[in-house]
């Protein structure tokens, strides 16, 4: 069991994450919402897992639980050999130093009242990985990493186009060096042609940094362009599990060919064309 894990960097086992459905002047418990249902993966060192499932599935659940913005009820969560669940207080913080996240909502993820330099510092501040001087050096450089301009560095978020917020998300992210970087969604809200750009911005960085990447999203195509594994997930649970081209060519559970087979289509053009289309936005 240590040699399997000393090989991945996080392990999720039987994850349970409930939310409580209360009724009554008492407020009484009286069922769950079963929004991750005993889900299980893990994910290698420089690898890329795809969270694949429509929306309320537990996608985004399941990686709140994982940092713990959102309480387990059951189940082991391992990151770097060691027990999420159970850290305390110091042990968490040390911990989300090591996990990064990028949100789907590249606006309201970051505070319109800060600049540009405070949000992509502040992660510096607060962990005292930085300080004075060495923060802005820090940030100018992160800028530079995402495609943006150290000059952008006393702007606001709502002077920018929703491709580069997700560029300063990105940037916010790294700021701690992490091993590990969540993708909630990254570019969903984004045009085919941007989504493009952050994709191939986010291969780029993990080639030069050895990021792991845990990839939420719907967009069946997006995720077998980009990720390595793919995990499929229905009412909270992962029903199907295997590499891209394996769950995407020989796809085995009835919902999975299902998700596929809903894959917009022009005219009478097959999936194969479909997929070849849309790939030509993604290549370099």
């Amino acid at each position: 069991m240590r040699e399997k894990r000393d090989n991945h960097l996080l392990e999720v086992e039987n994850l349970r994450t409930y939310f409580p459905i209360k009724k009554g002047l008492l407020r009484r418990t009286v069922g769950y919402v079963k929004a991750v249902d005993g889900i299980s993966f893990a994910v290698k060192k420089a690898q890329t897992l795809g969270l694949v499932g429509e929306s309320g599935c537990g996608k985004t659940t399941a990686a709140r639980s994982i940092v713990r913005l959102t309480d387990a009820r059951a189940g082991s969560i391992v990151f770097g050999q060691r027990d999420v669940l159970s850290a305390g207080a110091e042990e968490l913080r040390r911990l989300r130093r090591e996990i990064g996240m990028v949100f789907q909502d590249s606006y309201s993820s970051l505070n319109p009242r800060m600049t540009i330099g405070d949000i992509v510092g502040e992660p510096l501040k607060v962990h005292r990985a930085a300080a004075g001087s060495e923060v802005t050096e820090r940030v100018a450089e992160l800028l530079k990493k995402v495609g943006l301009s150290p000059e952008h560095i006393n702007r606001y978020p709502h002077e920018f186009s929703a491709g580069q917020r997700q560029r300063i998300g990105l940037a916010r992210a790294l700021a701690l060096k992490p091993k590990l970087v969540i993708c909630d969604e990254p570019v969903s809200a984004l045009d085919v042609s941007i989504q493009s750009q952050i994709l191939n911005l986010l291969k780029d960085l993990q080639e030069e940094f050895g990021l792991t990447y845990l990839f939420i999203a719907h967009d069946l195509a997006v995720v077998e362009f980009f990720c390595d594994i793919v995990a499929v997930m229905y009412m909270g649970r992962i029903v199907e599990r295997g590499s891209a081209r394996q769950v995407y060519r020989n796809p085995l559970h009835p919902y999975t060919k299902a998700l596929i087979s809903a894959i917009p289509q022009a005219g009478a053009a097959r999936r194969g064309r479909f997929f070849s289309n849309r790939s030509c936005f993604f290549a370099k």
